[in-house]
């Protein structure tokens, strides 16, 4: 995951002053991969297509904006950010919606398990414990799925969201905290 910001400055400098397309293509290679699990992070697990969305405008924003890096920070803390901030972005639209069906839909679905009421009551406690986490400040939303959900490290999360190792720790404790709170207020007995 790591890259040498040695080899992505030569890039940047390349793209910058020959417009040489190829360093550009390298920037976009090494760093999508990262950038649609940032996004995904952000938007949760049912807009993979909205992420992809979000990965193709933030390589956009990067070929429009590269002039203005100045290399204070590592190129991948600037590109995670763009990736951060757009996918926040896309979240507050209107359009973005959370998927939705019907009851009379659901009514004529069979169940293909034997218990269809603990298939209901394990949906019910899904969707409610995913409630109370898109309720935590994007920054924990982001860092609960990043960990629990993409299986991501603390090395690769601190990576992607340009924090401190220590500081993913952080956020991850205080969501855990939060998400208790809230699921205790919603009467999830023990959880």
């Amino acid at each position: 995951m790591p890259h040498e910001p040695a080899l992505d400055n030569d890039l940047i400098k390349a793209y910058r002053d020959r417009g040489d397309q190829a360093a550009f293509t390298e920037l976009v290679c090494r760093y999508r991969e990262q950038v649609f699990r940032v996004a995904l992070s952000i938007l949760g697990p049912s807009f993979a297509a909205e992420a992809e969305e979000v990965t193709q405008e933030v390589f956009v924003r990067v070929h429009h904006a590269i002039d203005s890096f100045r290399g204070e920070a590592q190129f991948s803390s600037w590109v995670y950010r763009i990736a951060f901030n757009q996918a926040i972005n896309v979240k507050q639209r209107s359009r973005y919606q959370k998927p939705h069906l019907r009851e009379d839909v659901l009514a004529v679905c069979p169940s293909p398990l034997a218990d269809p009421l603990r298939q209901f009551e394990d949906s019910a406690q899904r969707t409610l414990v995913m409630e109370c986490v898109e309720e935590l400040p994007e920054i924990y939303q982001a860092a609960v799925r990043l960990h629990y959900w993409m299986g991501e490290g603390m090395d690769e999360i601190a990576a992607l969201l340009g924090v401190a190792p220590g500081t993913v720790k952080s956020y991850l404790h205080r969501a855990r905290a939060l998400l208790h709170e809230m699921l205790k207020e919603r009467g999830m007995g023990n959880a």
